[in-house]
């Protein structure tokens, strides 16, 4: 990626050095935060609670302050559009892909994470939920989003949407799925976690609700996981009868297919 030279930097206004500063900054925390993540999840696997309550604290203030910076940054872009402009691109790994993203035209969105997700899962999950998987299924919602959990506990079934914080695999255009055996599809046809936009979508069973937890069926996502949204799924509603299987009507091995698309584990 093409850097300013010093020179140039001196030659800046403030707002355009700050333009190019607080990205920085809050890639400098994203990193900072995925690696305390790390071990937050080891402290919790040695039941060291307390421990691991103060690192979380860390963790969320690291949040917060990335928050901020993000807002300030908006407020830099409202006072002087330019800039937007003058702010440094993030490398994509696709150059046609990323001329959408951080523009003017298409400016980058500020989400809000609800919670993180509670799985077995560190090193590698399921392609899919498989709703009998055995352990500690949960969604551990921050406090003050408690009260948006009312009445949800009268939902069978919920829409987990999250963000796939730990997928460092390039962008591309089009993909492979594993199981077809080189079949190649546009991203947007797939269940591909490599996205211009890095968000999953899971639908899970609800089993109980206590305080700010919500305790489900499995789920296809890594422990510690933020949580973006939560939305009931509805009879009739988000059930349509005639939907097909797409270009996957053209494979060959539907039975090998069909336990792909369930989620169920198999030896071949």
């Amino acid at each position: 990626m093409a850097t300013r030279s010093d020179s140039e930097k001196r030659a800046l206004s403030d707002t355009d050095k700050l333009s190019i500063l607080i990205p920085r900054w809050i890639g400098h925390n994203r990193e900072h935060i995925r690696e305390k993540e790390g071990w937050l999840r080891k402290l919790m696997d040695k039941g060291l609670d307390e421990a691991g309550r103060q690192l979380k604290a860390a963790v969320d203030l690291l949040k917060e302050a990335n928050s901020h910076m993000e807002l300030a940054f908006q407020g830099l872009k409202q006072v002087d559009p330019a800039v937007t402009k003058s702010a440094g691109k993030r490398e994509s790994p696709e150059e046609d892909l990323a001329e959408d993203r951080g523009t003017a035209e298409y400016p980058e969105l500020r989400l809000r994470q609800i919670g993180v997700i509670r799985t077995p899962y560190t090193d590698d999950a399921p392609y899919q939920p498989v709703e009998e998987d055995e352990g500690d299924f949960r969604l551990e919602i921050h406090t003050p989003y408690r009260g948006c959990l009312h009445r949800l506990d009268e939902f069978r079934y919920i829409y987990v949407i999250y963000y796939i914080d730990r997928n460092n695999k390039k962008l591309s255009a089009t993909v492979s799925p594993p199981w077809t055996d080189g079949e190649e599809v546009g991203v947007f046809a797939s269940r591909s976690p490599v996205r211009p936009n890095p968000i999953g979508i899971s639908i899970v069973r609800v089993k109980e609700i206590r305080g700010n937890q919500v305790f489900t069926s499995g789920m296809d996502a890594f422990d510690l996981t933020p949580l973006l949204d939560i939305k009931p799924y509805i009879k009739d509603l988000d059930s349509k009868p005639d939907a097909n299987y797409g270009w996957l009507d053209d494979m060959d091995d539907d039975g090998h297919l069909l336990l792909h698309i369930r989620g169920i584990p198999h030896d071949y």
